[in-house]
């Protein structure tokens, strides 16, 4: 099962006067990250390089920024796989302090600074969501709506009309088992239009 992180946390370290200041936080897509990844660099306006990782709904993206290819970035990026993390971004910022680090120290100071961040990073398991909609009986939405909490689900939109109209969000596991239930609950006047109750 992936992890998600609850909060950004941060590691500082100084290797050869090179200061690096790491991150790691919670990211839900590319676009937000690179919106992060510019935030950081007017934060940082005199900094040598901004390198980044990010695993978010199973894509992974990594940028060396300008270090030699491969030392930053994709190291980073196989701290977060090794982690099991999703919806994470790592960044590293670097003041380069005179003196070269050589290919394996910077991959070495890279990783360390993700791993030192995220030895303190609080992990929670990704939820997958799914949307449920259908059709129910007015006989019906008194019960529906007891059931919702006990199987974590959200009701999002009820419209009245010939029947009551629900479109409701709840944790993937618990989908197959609402949907039985209520199945069961309406004896086969649920009618289930416009998303199947199963995924394809």
């Amino acid at each position: 099962m992936p992890f998600t992180l609850s909060a950004p946390v941060h590691s500082e370290s100084v290797i050869k006067k090179s200061r690096f200041i790491g991150c790691v936080e919670p990211m839900a897509d590319r676009a937000a990250a690179l919106q992060r990844v510019a935030g950081l660099r007017m934060q940082h306006p005199t900094a040598t390089h901004v390198c980044w990782a990010l695993m978010a709904g199973g894509h992974s993206a990594a940028n060396d920024d300008g270090e030699p290819g491969g030392t930053a970035g994709r190291p980073m990026l196989e701290v977060l796989r090794h982690q099991e993390l999703d919806g994470v971004l790592a960044t590293v910022v670097r003041y380069y302090g005179g003196t070269p680090l050589g290919a394996g120290g910077l991959v070495r100071a890279y990783t360390d600074s993700v791993a030192q961040a995220l030895l303190q990073a609080h992990k929670v398991p990704v939820v997958r969501w799914r949307e449920l909609r259908c059709v129910l009986p007015y006989a019906l939405e008194g019960w529906l709506r007891r059931e919702l909490d006990a199987h974590d689900a959200v009701l999002l939109d009820a419209t009245h009309g010939d029947g009551v109209s629900v479109a409701l969000r709840l944790p993937e596991g618990n989908a197959d088992a609402f949907v039985a239930r209520l199945n069961d609950a309406g004896q086969g006047r649920v009618v289930w239009p416009l998303t199947p109750p199963h995924p394809d």
